[in-house]
């Protein structure tokens, strides 16, 4: 019998722990206030962590916390205390690689289950039966690593395996990387990476001495990112059955610093995927409703990364400028009103009459039309809704439910979205 493997989604939040769970994920992982690498993103206080397990257990979801620093010295005292809160706040599991937080988490809260970073970059069986026997639930593998290589560990070992499925992709070996420490003394295994790789850089011609000290550029004509060393993103909604068939156990997205919209979409899609795949193995396909969502939060192109071979230059964006979501989160509905067809609507972004909008919801439910009236809180009839967070009512001619959510459709689209894919 297939197992199902776990929906794993980002949460920078409460909010979007909340989001994600609603919209279809198994589990969410989640940053304190310390040990983490997204020191940027909304870390949680263990009051909110508290918060966000109850809300998920309650769903029959779980919680993971990463404190996957790469520890200096000076970075441990205070950690015997700080995996003693997690554990008392009730959360599932601890995402570490370092040993130390390792071992201090082993003899500070014991019983707490512990998966091991990506960080770790673990590639091969041998690594992950390392780990079982010093006691951990999991190992989350390196970015690079293969599909016939995890059907390799899959035959050598029963630990659980995560693995990621979509999302961004670090330049530096499973996101060891260097360069922001070098460029900009901010520690990228420490959580404060600048994400120097995704700048745009250039070669100039240097001026000989005497002359005018202006650079002038060599690079390529026309080219808005001719030498960025960014990594287009990932993408595996194609490619489900090939995850579950070689034993993955957990289908990781990233993106703890992604907003609401994107949470939502593709915690929304991949749950979806999984769900017809494990209904009907033997006839599922693609469907193309699910990639179009993607496309409609992606900011880069996207690729399968590792899974498949080695990326080529293809893989990054030398020479495409920076997708953008030709859609924008405009709202939540807090309320339905089928006698009167009327839709009660929490405003996040400005739209108004004759914007085309969208409905999408749990289950991958959508709901397109175009807006004809707009109504304020007190009932006066507006044009558009400008204020963040404002009370609005309009009509819909089709049911929706509170909590589903809202894109409005931008003007101006993208260029031609270009998918990479390994044979």
């Amino acid at each position: 019998m297939i197992k199902r493997p776990e929906v794993l989604a980002p949460a920078g939040t409460l909010e979007k722990l909340q989001v994600a769970i609603d919209y279809g994920a198994d589990a969410v992982y989640i940053g304190g206030d310390a040990y983490g690498l997204r020191t940027r993103a909304g870390n949680f206080s263990f009051e909110q962590m508290r918060a966000g397990v109850e809300y998920a257990h309650a769903r029959h979801a779980k919680v993971y916390v990463a404190a996957n620093i790469v520890a200096h010295e000076g970075n441990l005292p205070g950690a015997e205390e700080f995996f003693q809160h997690v554990q008392e706040t009730g959360v599932d599991a601890v995402i570490v690689s370092d040993p130390a937080l390792i071992q201090t988490c082993v003899l500070a809260a014991p019983g707490l289950a512990i998966h091991l970073s990506t960080q770790a970059s673990s590639c091969n069986w041998e690594t992950l039966n390392f780990w079982q026997d010093e006691g951990l639930e999991r190992v989350v593998l390196a970015r690079e690593v293969g599909i016939e290589e995890i059907k390799e560990m899959r035959r050598h070992t029963d630990i659980q395996i995560e693995a990621f499925i979509h999302g961004a992709m670090c330049i530096g070996y499973s996101g060891r990387c260097v360069l922001s420490n070098h460029m900009g003394l901010r520690d990228a295994n420490r959580g404060g990476c600048a994400q120097n790789c995704r700048w745009k850089y250039d070669i100039f011609d240097m001026p000989q001495l005497g002359q005018k000290n202006d650079l002038t550029s060599v690079g390529p004509d026309g080219k808005k990112e001719a030498f960025s060393m960014s990594a287009v993103d990932m993408a595996m909604i194609d490619h489900i059955p090939d995850l579950i068939d070689a034993g993955v156990d957990s289908l990781k997205i990233e993106g703890r610093m992604k907003t609401v919209h994107y949470v939502s979409t593709v915690a929304n899609v991949y749950s979806a995927a999984v769900d017809v795949y494990m209904r009907d193995p033997a006839h599922y396909h693609t469907d193309p409703a699910w990639v179009d969502d993607l496309w409609k939060v992606a900011q880069r192109g996207m690729s399968t990364g590792f899974y498949y071979g080695t990326p080529t230059e293809q893989d990054e964006l030398f020479d495409e400028g920076r997708e953008r979501p030709q859609y924008r989160f405009i709202g939540e509905v807090q309320a339905y009103d089928a006698a009167t067809q009327t839709v009660t609507v929490q405003q996040r972004n400005n739209f108004g009459i004759g914007d085309p909008i969208e409905f999408y919801g749990p289950g991958f439910t959508h709901y397109a039309m175009t807006l004809q009236d707009l109504f304020d809180e007190d009932g006066n009839a507006i044009d558009r809704a400008p204020h963040a967070m404002q009370i609005v009512t309009f009509h819909c001619p089709h049911p929706v439910r509170p909590g589903d959510f809202l894109r409005g459709q931008r003007v101006r689209r993208p260029h031609q979205r270009k998918t990479v894919q390994h044979a």
